[in-house]
């Protein structure tokens, strides 16, 4: 019989576009963290001041997380692939001009342009791979490459931004990506399956497109800015005002309209906003660990950038060794739910474990086991959280679905950067006022940022106990025995 080939044949294919779909992701993540260690030498190259300076990270951040909730909707009604592919070409052509740039101008409007580019791409990633593997087996160890890619392409960033900035140029870390971005639009045009989404039939709403956007940008841009006007300040005050004004604006409007770019039906799913808050509270710690860790080992312990990045490796390959099936099997025992609480008391005691460190504390065992545990602790709950959030969601809102997913993940990271920096700020200049060296000083903010970050994903573990309510064999168990990517 020629029909069992067919089937095998098309299931061939369909894993063959995850590895692209990943691939597109990964190159997107990485971006995210590569910059951070050329920004000394991107301000020296192109004279920044050290206030314009975070306007290379920012003007990303803002970008990406302003455009993540339209472009999952724009995914549903105009298809997905396509989507993906319009992103994926917008990121590569801005990578270029991030590449090439030779001004603070060029590189700050490149770098809106990437997290444009990548916002569009990365907010149906989850729905492509909720509408492809609808079968809950397959499902589970689609997630598990995807959440692989998200929880380590981080690390990676870090190793593969100091290796090219030690090696070759700052231009390098941008450029990098464009065989990369090539690679993926011509492959995706091949193997991602191309669904017609729902259609413009009603019209698009441009009115509700702009005041959501407009209100996400002005939230990230007062997160961003509070470190440098402070939190009580005007400024900031005054920039979260206006972001909550368009909020009640735009949901207003999407509730007397036919045709909603945010049906608000789809924040009545309970998974999928109760794993959106309790992903947000572990990115926290997540971040924390990426950003207060490598500025400790960096500042305090004096490594280079490569070194840097070698320190996270135990974090990154434990992450990817748990994506192979580990925590898919794990699932099939303890259930999504209890699966996430394991892995959030995991990060609490990795975050507890570095608030220990001193100013001269080495990296074996201490640093050693920390990212280790964090790495253990993200490959644990990042699986099943995702799984208990597209759990519920219509396929026709499984692009929306995705972006809200992003949106709490982009928010949470911006917000947590900017607290826990502010915090550690504060606190180092305390210290020094007191009498402490340096050293001393820098170490006691960036512990008081970890003790911060652990005490958020504690209030991640409650919200979870609270709204992570699936049964543990609600869904088809998960067979031990096969891997998280099958090509």
């Amino acid at each position: 019989m020629t029909i069992p080939s067919q089937v095998e044949s098309a299931s061939r294919r369909t894993w063959m576009a995850l590895v692209v779909v990943c691939l597109g992701q990964l190159m997107m993540v990485v971006d995210m963290t590569i910059v951070n260690v050329a920004l000394p030498v991107i301000q020296r190259d192109l004279q920044f001041s050290q206030a314009d300076l975070t306007w290379v990270v920012g003007a990303y951040l803002i970008s990406y997380g302003s455009f993540l909730l339209l472009a999952g909707r724009l995914g549903d009604l105009l298809g997905r692939k396509r989507v993906f592919l319009a992103g994926t070409a917008i990121f590569t052509l801005a990578s270029l001009a991030c590449g090439i740039a030779d001004s603070q101008l060029t590189l700050i409007a490149a770098r809106f342009a990437q997290g444009f580019g990548g916002a569009i791409a990365t907010s149906v990633i989850l729905a492509l791979i909720a509408t492809d593997f609808p079968r809950p087996d397959q499902r589970v160890k689609a997630m598990g490459a995807y959440m692989f890619v998200v929880t380590s392409g981080g690390s990676l960033g870090l190793l593969l931004g100091g290796a090219l900035v030690e090696s070759v140029d700052w231009h390098w870390i941008f450029t990098v990506n464009v065989p990369i971005g090539i690679a993926v639009l011509v492959l995706g045009t091949r193997l991602i399956e191309d669904r017609p989404g729902l259609g413009l039939r009603g019209g698009i709403d441009i009115a509700g497109s702009i005041l959501m956007t407009t209100s996400a940008m002005t939230a990230v841009y007062a997160i961003i800015t509070a470190a440098e006007h402070g939190w009580s300040s005007a400024h900031t005050l005054g920039w979260l005002g206006a972001a909550a004004i368009l909020g009640v604006a735009f949901l207003v409007l999407q509730s007397r309209i036919q045709n909603p770019i945010l049906p608000l039906r789809i924040l009545r799913v309970r998974s999928l906003i109760g794993a959106s808050v309790v992903r947000g509270f572990l990115v926290t710690g997540m971040f924390g660990t990426w950003v207060m860790g490598s500025l400790y080992v960096e500042h305090v312990l004096g490594y280079g950038a490569w070194a840097t990045g070698l320190a996270f490796l135990p974090m990154t390959l434990i992450v990817g060794l748990l994506s192979l099936g580990t925590t898919a099997r794990v699932m099939g025992v303890l259930g999504p739910a209890r699966t996430v609480i394991v892995g959030l008391l995991i990060v609490v005691g990795a975050l507890t474990l570095l608030s220990t460190v001193g100013a001269t504390t080495a990296y074996f065992p201490t640093l050693f086991f920390a990212f280790a545990l964090m790495g253990l602790g993200m490959g644990t709950a990042m699986l099943p959280l995702m799984t208990i959030a597209m759990s519920d969601v219509r396929p026709e809102d499984a692009g929306l679905g995705s972006g809200i997913i992003n949106v709490s993940m982009q928010l949470a990271g911006a917000l947590g950067i900017a607290v826990l920096g502010t915090l550690a700020s504060d606190r180092s200049a305390e210290l020094t006022q007191s009498g402490d060296s340096a050293l001393q000083a820098l170490t006691g903010g960036y512990t008081l940022a970890f003790e911060v970050a652990a005490g958020a994903v504690i209030v991640g573990i409650v919200i979870a106990l609270v709204a992570l309510r699936m049964p543990p064999r609600e869904r088809e168990p998960v067979p031990g025995s096969e891997v998280a990517v099958e090509v």
